[in-house]
């Protein structure tokens, strides 16, 4: 008899990803090298999406001849974090997994707080993956938290990147994989329970102070009584489907780029008007952020009055942007600059 039928598809899930980080591994491999396996690290909080995420992943790894480990980040926000972040090691350990880790880190406040937590955990799997020579680091979004992602992109009207949500590969060299994005959230936590699998529900998930909880909590639980099952999978193919165009859009911008600059790599506003607004505001996008203002911060409403610089020109004067950026016209060009 074979595993449970959630078991299966998380697994299933996983080793269609590590033979993408083998492959990958074998192509970019100095042949004068020795073969040595590659490692992949999962994420792993300790809830449910993660928990199964590990399991699979310990199970497939040796199958394949992929070593496998795992690291958990200690945010430090809640009373007794460091002992649960022991226990989750102590659960990767038992799964088999080696190096397990936790790794404790320093929540800031830039862009508020659940933006603050994400750039304190990545910057904490970064530098794990680094420090191990991790070929890949796993994480646990579904597709519900896809189509949360969607939905909160929709909410701050930041465009078709934004709604095309989380890519199944992103980072540096392709560093983050995500298995879970066709699976939805019940079926991890199925897998966990068939196989016993111990989880820890943090919390803050379940907080109204932060938007992604009430999202979850109320904003999708109405769109699907309002409008019936199938929203949430409605909107992770919207993602995909944006993600496509965005990709398309993005590769046109950096092509336009080169057209629009002058013989001293400024841009010329003749040159931009002439573009479609789609492509011209990536390539503004593009600009601004090479300057030095954060990606994060930088939202539509910005992109939006530098692009009216160039299609509505009154006599403006300088447009302040995050991050201490100004844009301005000056004789037929498009300044950006630090301020």
């Amino acid at each position: 008899m074979g595993p449970h039928p959630a078991v299966a598809a998380i697994r299933l899930a996983v080793r269609r990803v590590l033979h993408d980080v083998m492959n990958d591994h074998r192509a970019h491999q100095d042949p004068r090298e020795s073969a040595a396996p590659p490692l992949v690290l999962v994420a792993c909080s300790g809830g449910a999406d993660s928990m199964a995420l590990a399991s699979a992943l310990a199970f497939e790894a040796p199958k394949l001849g992929v070593r496998a480990g795992g690291v958990t980040v200690d945010h430090n926000l809640q009373a007794g974090s460091g002992t649960r972040a022991a226990e989750v090691v102590a659960r990767m350990t038992v799964l088999g997994l080696t190096p397990a880790e936790a790794v404790s880190v320093t929540v800031g406040r830039a862009g508020g707080p659940e933006a603050a937590a994400r750039d304190a955990r990545y910057a904490a799997l970064d530098g794990a993956a680094q420090r191990h020579g991790a070929a890949a680091v796993l994480l646990g979004h579904t597709r519900d938290d896809q189509a949360e992602t969607v939905l909160l992109g929709l909410a701050r009207g930041s465009g078709t990147r934004s709604l095309s949500g989380m890519a199944a590969v992103s980072g540096a060299a392709g560093r983050y994989r995500r298995p879970f994005l066709q699976l939805d959230r019940q079926t991890a936590r199925k897998a966990c329970m068939v196989q016993s699998l111990p989880v820890w529900d943090d919390p803050h998930n379940a907080d109204p102070a932060y938007t992604r909880s009430r999202l979850r909590q109320e904003g999708l639980p109405a769109l699907e009584k309002a409008l019936g099952k199938g929203v949430v999978e409605a909107l992770a193919r919207t993602a995909q489907l944006s993600r496509d165009d965005a990709d398309a859009l993005d590769h046109w911008a950096a092509e336009a780029d080169r057209s629009v600059r002058d013989d001293t790599g400024r841009l010329e506003c003749a040159k931009l008007y002439a573009l479609p607004p789609a492509v011209r505001r990536r390539v503004l996008r593009k600009a601004v952020i090479e300057v030095g203002s954060p990606a994060g911060s930088l939202f539509a409403r910005h992109i939006e009055e530098v692009d009216r610089l160039i299609t509505g020109w009154r006599g403006q004067g300088v447009i302040n942007l995050p991050g201490r950026v100004e844009a301005q016209r000056q004789g037929g060009r498009l300044v950006i600059r630090q301020g």
